[in-house]
């Protein structure tokens, strides 16, 4: 009864008037705040025709977020799944950024290049303490980055110089957190660490095909990061992170079937990734270009004792290994024509490459590579005071592989000035997404290839105002979402395999947020989004969902919290309410779900200038038994949990 009337109180506080600071929603900037994500441009928000979020360093700090997974988990309309504590992946089977309920559409980039990786998104690999600011557009952006940003783009933009300090913390379920930053203007170097300890019952299987019911517990999941800046000029900086993560899911049987008894291991994986990231990054008042090369590998290693139908598994060993390398350029060139005309052109360049590596479960390696051509143009008018109108175009092809992706996408966008305080917006715009060499080739023993995928192509729609009154910052958007060929993993009951396949996706809805700041001690923020996302499978006759449209994710999204700044007291209170959701199982219909409520308070206490100690609880309200996935995988929400921590910058 008592955790009924607390998840009644915070759901109606959070619901008056308060978002989370947490991730600093679209909403959260000063005014006169700029952007450059959305328009490649330097541009003030207000101004920007795209619902875009910004997140800034001080908005991480204060909600105690550990990682960029961490800063935009309640952000308003975004949505970043998990497997585990601490945002904790399964190898390949990596965790996404869901806008607008597109499942892995949204392109990660880091200092505006590209770092997604196989298709998958690595913000629980980014520490806190080296980012800047995140900036987020939703709604699309491959005219101006090409494929993957289908959704929307979240860019991580990294910290110039060094912050000089250290840090430790300790929690529950053996939580560990331990960080240095050091160096000058021009010279940092940083290294992170993390780890979660023990999570018992991270998922759980009731039924196993009618024959047992089995847990999923995750043991050590541990982050490591190292890495260097360094700024030759005002105009070149240079780039290098090293990233290293590993987690022991393990599986036990709950329920006697087959010949197993209970508590006997199902199987047992340790998933450990390795990545780099290097980039040499020139800016001028005309020109930005960028060197990037990144490298990933992934390897997977355990035991299955049992198969599926608690049967003793023909074959103990288990064994994976991949790499996914990207390296490229990207080049803009800005001119000014005249005082109403800016125009904006340029060239990107990428080499993927995909090793399928030699192991137990993987008995011949594979190696496939292809080049990602590039070149786009957008051009900005102002035809008086009020009225602005934007256009851009790409032309994308393919070269050095079997298949030819070529794509011509454009975009346009009209913004009108109300008043010194309003206005509105209208634009439409064209995306796409390439397949993977891991979705057409297979990248493990339990992936059947599917070389014939099309491109994913789609069309967002989108009106939107946007006000700056005083305290307050208005957003709201209107937006339709058509996709076709949506590229999707799907269960092969028959061959106890899954394999990618097209459907089409289409989605309609509704956001509106409010910032709010208070000229006291406290400032508040809401958001509030509802749509209908739908999934449509086609061209497979065997599969129970062919040619119907179906719920695909959550209909209506609320978040909210509000932050106390008080003398030496900054404490933050955040939440994110996801309802009326529906699971999607790969090879069934989809069914709905109880709501999620997800909730985070972290309190900071600074006795003097260069201190601060937090305490940060997680999952306030101890909604354990909430989903954190869409899928039938069940895996679910972290428990409550504590972490205290010291910073202390020199």
């Amino acid at each position: 009864m008592n955790k009924t009337y607390l998840s009644m109180a915070v759901a109606a506080a959070l619901a008056a008037g308060m978002t989370q600071t947490a991730s600093a929603q679209v909403d959260t900037y000063d005014i006169g705040d700029t952007i450059v994500t959305a328009t490649r441009t330097e541009s003030k928000d207000v101004d920007t025709p795209a619902s875009t979020v910004i997140v800034t360093a001080k908005d991480i700090r204060e909600s105690g977020a550990l990682n960029a997974a961490d800063a935009i988990a309640k952000t308003h309309g975004v949505i970043a799944s998990t497997y585990g504590p601490r945002s904790a992946a399964m190898g390949t089977m990596e965790n996404d950024i869901n806008i607008r309920g597109v499942k892995g559409g949204a392109l990660l980039m880091v200092n505006g290049n590209p770092v997604s990786w196989r298709g998958k998104t690595t913000l629980e690999e980014i520490p806190a303490d080296i980012i800047s600011r995140i900036e987020i557009v939703k709604g699309n952006g491959s005219v101006l980055y090409g494929s993957e940003a289908m959704s929307g783009v979240v860019n991580i933009i990294t910290k110039k110089g060094a912050s000089n300090t250290f840090g430790a913390g300790i929690g529950d379920f053996g939580q560990r957190n331990y960080h240095v930053n050091a160096g000058d203007d021009r010279f940092s170097v940083h290294y992170n660490y993390d780890k979660w300890g023990k999570r018992i019952g991270a998922k759980r299987v009731e039924d196993a095909r009618g024959t047992g019911a089995t847990r999923t517990d995750i043991h050590n999941i541990e982050k490591n990061s190292f890495g260097v800046t360094y700024s030759f000029s005002d105009n070149l900086d240079f780039l290098y992170n090293y990233f290293e993560t590993e987690a022991d899911f393990r599986n036990v049987v709950t329920k006697a079937g087959g010949i197993a008894s209970v508590g006997d291991p199902y199987n047992n994986r340790k998933y450990t990734t390795k990545r780099n990231v290097t980039q040499m990054n020139y800016h001028d008042a005309n020109w930005k270009a960028s060197l990037y090369w990144n490298t990933g590998t992934t390897e997977s290693e355990g035991h299955t004792y049992l198969s599926s139908k608690l049967k003793k598994a023909s074959d103990p060993l288990y064994n994976t290994r991949e790499r996914n390398t990207t390296y490229g350029l990207d080049t803009q060139r800005t001119w000014q024509l005249g005082e109403l005309t800016k125009l904006i052109a340029g060239f990107d360049a990428d080499h993927e490459i995909y090793n399928s590596l030699l192991a137990h479960s993987t008995k011949a390696s594979e190696k496939y590579s292809r080049n990602i051509w590039g070149a786009f143009v957008q051009a900005e008018h102002m035809h008086d005071d009020r009225n602005k109108t934007i256009i851009g175009a790409r032309e994308t092809w393919t070269t050095g592989a079997n298949e030819d992706y070529s794509n011509f996408s454009a975009s346009g966008s009209f913004l009108h000035k109300m008043d010194k305080e309003n206005n509105w917006y209208a634009s439409i715009a064209q995306s796409f997404i390439m397949p993977t060499f891991a979705q057409m080739y297979g990248s493990s023993n339990q992936a059947i290839p599917a070389r014939d995928l099309k491109p994913q192509k789609g069309v967002n729609y989108e009106i939107g105002w946007k006000q700056n009154h005083g305290g307050h910052t208005w957003r709201a958007a209107i937006f339709h979402m058509d996709i076709d060929d949506n590229i999707s993993a799907k269960w092969n009951t028959s061959k106890d395999l899954y394999t990618y396949t097209n459907e089409d996706f289409r989605n309609t809805g509704i956001e509106l947020s409010c910032d709010i700041k208070g000229s006291k001690a406290f400032s508040y923020n809401y958001g509030i989004t509802w749509q209908n996302p739908e999934s449509k499978l086609g061209g497979n006759p065997s599969n129970v969902r062919n040619g119907q449209w179906e719920s695909s994710f959550g209909k209506i999204q609320l978040t909210g919290g509000v932050t106390y700044r008080k003398a030496k007291w900054v404490s933050d209170l955040s939440g994110s309410y996801l309802a009326d959701r529906v699971m999607s199982p790969s090879s069934a219909h989809s069914y709905s779900c109880k709501p999620y409520f997800i909730t985070a308070w972290n309190t900071t206490y600074s006795p003097d200038k260069s201190t601060d100690i937090t305490l940060t609880i997680d999952n306030v309200l101890h909604r354990n038994d909430d989903y954190a996935s869409h899928t039938s995988s069940q895996y679910l929400v972290s428990p409550a949990s504590y972490m205290l921590s010291f910073n202390h910058r020199f």
